[in-house]
């Protein structure tokens, strides 16, 4: 056990009258417009992990305001029992509850579907051609008591802080934009543009109270070209100051595509990447707290962050999917034992398309209701062989050994980690080889697992070990495509780039536009070499994670990534890749995120000149060498990359449920 005290993080703060534990809060998820009882235990496993604060994402406070169908209703109290529900499973441990409320202003998208007329600080058009009308001052005060009436009622409802949106381009943040020139009070010079912040924070603690806590969250800079920098935050915190009990200072805009991935970092971004803003705002604050957020996961620098006097309050959204228990590791002395968010926004990528978050390597998000209520011990404990140690077959084993099994884990080569270790020299994938480090202390320490490397799973190695279920994690390999001059000296896989990218020249073109061909130009890219990708479909295929492949396309701006889409490659020769353009057109969303694909492909050939090609057109799961080991036990199941080539979440998810499976009869 470590004798880090982490001592600041874990000082207790009063924002008004409300206590909170720690400085660790968590900042707003969403989840779904009526929270039924998976979400209730989803933010409710936060508290049980001892966060300070838990707060609700994307609740509204009127019709009118809606970017999408699944803001929470605040304007109606037809959800009073749910919204009660959940504040009490918060506050039950020790958390306090809070709700965030955002009006989307000229951004409500949903809300002009259904009829409603777009409205803004200032007139002028959406990006999809609709007219915005300048807001009259009678539904600018309408929209202050809508932000009061809604604080008030989730105050009535158990809450114990309210968090106003007041950033990432939403109707507050519009009245702060150097573009509000109205020439009333409520534009034009940044007290103007204040003015309606200033407003709803007031007005909630007049409905609510001046002891119950208003934080808002704004954005400390822009960021992106043409909008205002951190001098700009600082005067909005200034005007701020006494008003609001919390100062949460992002960054970025969800509106504008080139800093998404600032306002949500990527893992191409640093440890903390924004807290440079809310640390010299706090310079000039001198009343109200500042907490900051944005790709905090590790322990040491976020205790730095407060005992530096840089933040109060360190918020983590991600952080705490991935690992709920985080504070209460830190705070017993098992900071080892933390799981860090490796920032490949699958969980937003899916909670966009699917109204869930989900985590890649934490198979407890999404299933809190199961694991909470279906948590019984397995009825008969097995003896259970794990053949392989990659993603799936790590979970797989730590699963059967937390539910009473014994585990034998086998593994061919000297490392547990599977293909993947051949990513550790990559900058960006230093929290996935952290994860894999993580699992593999697990294993170590436990007295359920007994390790076997270099060690390769066959029927006499079953017969000898004899146990009662053998699950087969056996991975896939590449596949090499059939291509002619495919066995040229100067062709590679993926894996072997990755493992030595000394062997790539300058002009590289890798042939598959999935996650791992684009990954692997933009890990050359920061290695100086100029890449090419080629892929036979008209688009990209990031594999259902759109905000990695939107974070990818930034990179691949940054370093001059090159693309051709619907392009069959039909040779390789001495002087590169023969290509054949098939004619098929990219969507115009594709186009928007990635402006250096090739206009000429229509039809024809063309060469693309380089000293290197590397193929990463997919996996080949090893069933023949699964099927292999069939047969020797009554329980036989395979696992991960062994049934289809997917990604870590697959892998992860389905590993733990089976192994959660076993032993009930």
């Amino acid at each position: 056990m470590s004798k880090k005290s982490y001592s600041h993080l874990f000082k207790p703060i009063v924002l008004g009258k409300q206590f909170f534990r720690n400085r660790i809060f968590n900042s707003p998820t969403g989840v779904a417009e009526s929270p039924v009882q998976d979400c209730i235990n989803y933010y409710e496993r936060k508290a049980v992990g001892g966060a300070a604060s838990v707060c609700i994402g994307d609740a509204c406070p009127s019709l009118d305001g809606m970017s999408r169908p699944s803001h929470i209703n605040l304007w109606d109290q037809t959800n009073r029992q749910v919204l009660t529900d959940l504040a009490y499973a918060i506050n039950r441990h020790g958390a306090v509850a809070s709700m965030e409320i955002l009006h989307s202003g000229n951004c409500s998208y949903y809300s002009y579907s259904q009829g409603y007329e777009a409205y803004g600080p200032v007139a002028g058009e959406t990006p999809f051609g609709q007219e915005i009308k300048e807001m009259p001052e009678e539904m600018i005060l309408r929209i202050i008591e809508d932000f009061a009436k809604a604080a008030l009622y989730a105050k009535s409802c158990g809450f114990g802080m309210v968090t106003v949106h007041g950033g990432h381009g939403w109707l507050i943040s519009q009245f702060f934009s150097k573009s509000n020139n109205r020439k009333d009070k409520w534009g034009g010079t940044p007290e103007n543009r204040a003015r309606l912040a200033v407003a709803i924070c007031d007005r909630i603690h007049q409905v609510c109270g001046k002891g119950f806590p208003v934080e808002i969250r704004i954005t400390g800079s822009e960021v992106f070209e043409g909008g205002y920098g951190v001098e700009t935050g600082i005067e909005q915190a200034l005007f701020l100051d006494g008003h609001a009990d919390l100062i949460h200072v992002s960054a970025g805009s969800h509106e504008v595509m080139d800093v998404f991935t600032v306002t949500h970092p990527s893992m191409f971004l640093e440890d903390g990447v924004n807290v440079k803003y809310a640390a010299e705002i706090k310079k000039h604050v001198k009343n109200t707290p500042i907490a900051t957020v944005g790709a905090l996961s590790e322990p040491d620098l976020m205790e730095e962050i407060i005992a530096s006097g840089q933040a109060d309050v360190v918020e983590l959204a991600r952080g705490l999917i991935c690992d709920p228990d985080m504070p209460v590791k830190l705070q017993t002395g098992r900071e080892d034992e933390v799981r860090k968010c490796m920032r490949c926004l699958w969980c937003f990528s899916h909670r966009m398309q699917r109204e869930k978050i989900i985590c890649a390597i934490n198979p407890e998000i999404g299933n809190e209701e199961e694991i909470k209520y279906n948590n019984n011990p397995p009825a008969v404990l097995k003896k259970v062989l794990v053949a392989g140690g990659g993603m799936a077959g790590m979970q797989a084993a730590l699963t059967c050994a937390d539910r009473g099994h014994t585990v034998v884990l086998a593994e061919k080569n000297s490392r547990l980690g599977g293909a993947l270790l051949c990513e550790e020299r990559v900058p960006f994938k230093e929290k996935l080889m952290q994860y894999i480090a993580l699992q593999t202390r697990l294993i170590e320490r436990h007295p359920k697992i007994k390790v076997l490397l270099n060690t390769e799973v066959t029927p006499e190695l079953i017969k000898k070990i004899a146990p009662d279920i053998v699950l087969a994690a056996l991975g896939a390999r590449p596949i090499k495509p059939d291509i002619p001059g495919i066995d040229r000296a100067n062709v590679f896989s993926a894996e072997e780039i990755y493992a030595q990218p000394e062997k790539a020249g300058r002009r590289v073109v890798i042939i598959g536009g999935g996650l791992v061909g684009m990954e692997l130009a933009v890990y050359l890219g920061m290695l100086g070499r100029e890449c090419t990708i080629l892929e036979m479909m008209p688009e990209l295929n990031d594999g259902g994670n759109n905000l990695q492949g939107l974070a990818l396309s930034l990179e691949f701006k940054k370093y001059g990534t090159k693309i051709s889409p619907a392009t069959k490659v039909v040779e390789i020769n001495e002087q590169g890749v023969i290509g054949e353009f098939t004619g098929a057109k990219p969507s115009e969303n594709f186009r928007f995120g990635l402006p250096n694909y090739y206009p000429e492909a229509e039809s024809g050939r063309k060469l693309f000149a380089a000293d290197t090609v590397v193929y990463a057109v997919g996996q080949k799961p090893r069933w023949d060498e699964a099927d292999s080991l069939r047969g020797y036990t009554k329980e036989f199941y395979q696992l991960g990359d062994c049934v289809a080539p997917r990604n870590i979440w697959h892998a992860t998810n389905t590993a733990h449920f089976v192994a959660r499976d076993l032993g009930r009869y």
